[in-house]
């Protein structure tokens, strides 16, 4: 496990007029809501076509501390819908490059770049929380797209009474505006976050009638699936192999709805995570 912990801020550069960047909080949440958000500490767990996007907003919004956590590196496939990925940004560590591009938004905050990915073993220790921790400044965004770690970042915030946001599956989505926010329990149209109840059910404990404590951001849009002619010319040297009925099968997806196996389009997975970070802010700034 790779942790960099970064206060933006170089020394030696004019000192940014923090006020006057992110004032206007102030007049939209009130004093003390524009206050906590200058004071929280927001955690992204993966920073791909939903997570990049939250943490932006995060930073645009002032926030003091950022935790990012994410393993991959930025491929040239994640620029039609990654707010880091750039041509001169491929082959660097997502955290990294988010890192450097909030340096440029909020050179104050606190950025910790952990590059790992979550899974039920290391989960909390990542983040490295004493137990006094502000839970009312804490959020944590989750954007990944590994059922098994989101069913375990679920449970712990249940358990522990931390503000937690679950990001459903945006592969195989078009539609922008069919984005809601509700409780686990009411969420349709989604297989990946369907598979996170019935784990927290079966595994945690979770309520089985009701709310069930974890809010997430979903799609009410049915799944397109991939076009399989379309995904297999990507796979396969037509120079080298000939479309037939017998090759059309070998088109799979992984099974997690993430986009490798579904189309993406970044008007869908960048709503996906705005609709965090509003959440996580308006949570903070104590609207609810």
């Amino acid at each position: 496990m790779s942790v960099t912990v970064t206060p933006s801020h170089t020394s030696g550069t004019a000192d940014p007029d923090m006020e006057r960047r992110f004032g206007s909080l102030a007049r939209l949440y009130g004093p003390e809501g524009a206050q906590r958000i200058r004071a929280a500490h927001i955690v992204v767990v993966g920073l791909g076509g939903v997570g990049s996007w939250a943490a932006e907003a995060a930073s645009r919004s002032g926030v003091a501390r950022l935790t990012l956590i994410d393993l991959d590196h930025i491929a040239e496939s994640n620029i039609n819908r990654q707010v880091h990925a750039l041509g001169s940004t491929v082959g660097q560590s997502k955290v990294q490059a988010m890192r450097e591009r909030i340096a440029q938004i909020n050179p104050h905050c606190q950025v910790d770049c952990i590059e790992e990915f979550v899974d039920a073993e290391n989960w909390p220790a990542l983040l490295s929380l004493d137990a006094l921790f502000d839970r009312q400044e804490f959020v944590v965004i989750d954007a990944c797209d590994q059922v098994k770690a989101k069913s375990a970042m679920a449970a712990w915030a249940i358990k522990n009474k931390v503000s937690l946001i679950s990001v459903g599956a945006a592969g195989g989505k078009r539609l922008a505006h069919r984005v809601d926010i509700d409780d686990l329990s009411q969420v349709t149209h989604d297989p990946l976050l369907a598979q996170m109840r019935y784990r927290l059910r079966k595994e945690h404990g979770a309520a089985r009638v009701g709310k069930m404590g974890v809010m997430c951001v979903f799609s009410r849009e049915e799944v397109l699936k991939p076009n399989a002619q379309s995904a297999l010319n990507q796979q396969i040297d037509s120079a080298e192999a000939t479309l037939t009925e017998q090759t059309i099968p070998l088109v799979q997806t992984d099974g997690t709805l993430n986009c490798h196996g579904y189309g993406s389009i970044v008007c869908v997975t960048s709503t996906f995570g705005m609709c965090a970070a509003s959440w996580a802010l308006n949570k903070i700034a104590g609207i609810f």
